[in-house]
């Protein structure tokens, strides 16, 4: 340490003894609890990160847990329409409450404070970044087991503000058979090991597709490669998730929580693992 530090880390070396690491968390509203939080996280879009998401909470809230869905997509959001929620989140003006499903899992997005679910949300990244730590620290959080955190695809803006303001216990990365996914999901695993976020699992979407007539299995997106790709990065939690249009019609029809499909069987068998 020089002796004319002043105690702003900013401009120092790495190698500085008195170098401390910011702590950028967030706290939660003191009307809160959340007790643990995973991340759902894709490189690309279009891949059923959304969908994933959604079982994901569903699985929790069959199993007895108290679920919640924040949904980070701020620019995006499809995580109410999967749902079918058409009212709005209140507010008492000092904070958000969230809105529940049917089966009671809570969840906050920005389609639920906007007039119209079509209205475009135009705002640059560190409003955006600034909307998800709100999510976190002004609405009421009743009594959650486990929040899954719908992230937007990539490595941007709002991937590092979850990291670094949400107390996440690590993440589940989405993922499709193409080769280029290849490169796409190293991205996000590298990230999360900058981030010092412990990857939890991964799924791969649109997996195949079974004959419901032979039930001979199809890879109509290429040969799977899901299995060694995790043994390369130590992901020991896989699931391979069918093509299935029945889950589909679920999420376009807002009934994803009476879809009972294999699908959310794979989804339940790997959340076990998790909580």
């Amino acid at each position: 340490m020089s002796e004319s530090c002043n105690h702003n880390c900013g401009s120092c070396g790495e190698n500085c003894d008195s170098r401390q690491e910011q702590d950028f968390r967030k706290q939660l509203h003191e009307g809160s609890t959340v007790r643990k939080v995973i991340g759902v996280v894709s490189g690309k879009g279009g891949v059923g990160k959304s969908m994933v998401t959604s079982m994901l909470a569903l699985a929790a809230q069959r199993k007895g847990a108290h679920a919640a869905i924040l949904d980070a997509d701020i620019t995006g959001p499809s995580i109410p329409k999967a749902f079918g929620l058409k009212n709005k989140a209140s507010s008492d003006g000092q904070v958000l409450m969230p809105v529940c499903s049917d089966s009671g899992i809570q969840i906050m997005s920005t389609n639920l404070l906007l007039a119209n679910d079509t209205d475009p949300v135009i705002w640059r990244g560190p409003v955006i970044a600034s909307c998800v730590q709100q999510f976190w620290t002004d609405v009421i959080w009743n009594d959650v087991d486990v929040m899954l955190v719908d992230m937007p695809p990539g490595t941007g803006d709002v991937a590092l503000t979850v990291f670094q303001s949400l107390p996440v216990d690590g993440i589940i990365i989405v993922t499709t058979p193409q080769e280029l996914v290849s490169m796409i999901v190293e991205k996000a695993v590298n990230m999360a090991a900058t981030m010092n976020v412990p990857i939890l699992g991964i799924v791969e979407n649109m997996s195949y597709f079974e004959c419901p007539d032979c039930k001979k299995r199809h890879e109509i997106f290429g040969k799977s490669h899901i299995e060694e790709l995790a043994a390369n990065f130590g992901i020991a939690n896989v699931a391979k998730l069918p093509i299935d249009t029945s889950l589909v019609a679920g999420v376009d029809s807002g009934t994803i929580e009476k879809y009972e499909g294999e699908s959310f069987n794979i989804i339940k068998e790997m959340l076990e693992k998790l909580l």
